[in-house]
């Protein structure tokens, strides 16, 4: 029978337990998929803990690619031997097959291995958004200055490509010399090691007391209220996670006193909620990724049965760009 990672409670990785699970066929609107590389992502963390909560037992993992098996009545986007890859609810992507929606599922580029496919997906698409669609209100242009936390991880390398390839001033912070020497590299015009640094007063510094139009934060408590003060006046406070907890209650006042603020907190699920808008946002993360304007950095592999590690060096932060499970055999 194929494994898959599963908890029975919430709780710490040692809850991750590697069992046996039946595969059946797929119903209407589904597919079988035989997964070649999974993903690791904090919101995987947040769900074994509970932050997230959702029915147990669950089986983790929000991101795979592998090649579909067998596909159900009514989908035509999708066939049987297909390279394919997502990023997706319900979870259970750690796992060596699984019986899913189809909506959130595309083909995977020839050009693209399964391991970068498993990796990229809901980071790359997280990347997309939050670039593409979440926007301040004064807009964003070539030129213009953002602040991206934890820019040397998964989502944040690849954002550092592609703001670089926008022509956007991307100002990444991380938490240690090396990291901030990968996301420079990774194109980010401006590091801070917020380990060291007041990273409110050096955005201030890098953009002549100006500050940025927006700020993508998915650290959370840890960095929300300096955060705020980095933006200018109708700026864009997007939070989209919360690594270091979650953000305490807000008072709107502070918003206007902080010169007329917006803040937002996104979900992915939200923006890929249509077949349709998956695929559109997935055409543009393949495009970006095939023609090189951004590279997929794989530092961590670990075996499907060995996740509870992946997932003790994530929460330590020891980790830079994506990581992926291999499956056995």
């Amino acid at each position: 029978m194929p494994k898959a990672i599963r908890i029975d409670a919430y709780g710490g990785p040692e809850n991750m337990q590697l069992v046996d699970v039946a595969v059946g066929d797929p119903g209407p609107g589904e597919i079988r998929i035989r997964h070649q590389a999974a993903g690791l992502n904090f919101i995987d963390v947040y769900q074994r803990t509970g932050l997230y909560p959702l029915p147990l037992p669950l089986n983790l993992g929000m991101e795979g690619a592998g090649i579909v098996e067998a596909v159900g009545e009514g989908v035509t986007h999708l066939k049987p031997g297909d390279r394919a890859a997502y990023a997706s609810n319900p979870p259970g992507s750690y796992s060596e097959a699984r019986v899913m929606p189809a909506k959130n599922v595309v083909r995977l580029p020839d050009g693209i291995d399964f391991e970068t496919g498993a990796a990229m997906m809901l980071k790359g698409l997280t990347a997309q958004y939050l670039l593409r669609r979440v926007k301040p209100v004064e807009g964003l242009e070539p030129g213009d200055h953002v602040l991206f936390h934890a820019a040397a991880g998964g989502v944040g390398l690849i954002a550092c490509q592609w703001a670089k390839a926008l022509g956007l001033q991307l100002i990444g912070t991380a938490g240690s010399a090396a990291k901030c020497e990968l996301a420079k590299a990774h194109g980010a015009a401006h590091v801070i090691d917020y380990s060291k640094e007041d990273f409110a007063a050096r955005v201030k510094e890098i953009t002549g007391g100006k500050g940025v139009k927006v700020v993508y934060d998915s650290v959370g408590k840890d960095t929300f209220d300096k955060g705020l003060e980095c933006l200018r006046p109708f700026g864009l406070m997007v939070c989209f996670g919360n690594a270091s907890g979650p953000v305490p209650p807000v008072n709107p006042g502070m918003l206007a006193a902080k010169g007329s603020l917006y803040l937002t907190r996104q979900t992915l699920f939200t923006h890929i909620a249509t077949r349709e808008a998956t695929q559109q946002m997935a055409d543009e993360l393949f495009a970006v990724v095939g023609d090189g304007r951004v590279k997929i950095r794989i530092d961590q592999r670990y075996p499907l049965a060995e996740a509870a590690q992946a997932h003790r060096d994530l929460e330590a932060r020891k980790t830079t760009g994506c990581t992926v499970f291999t499956m056995p055999g």
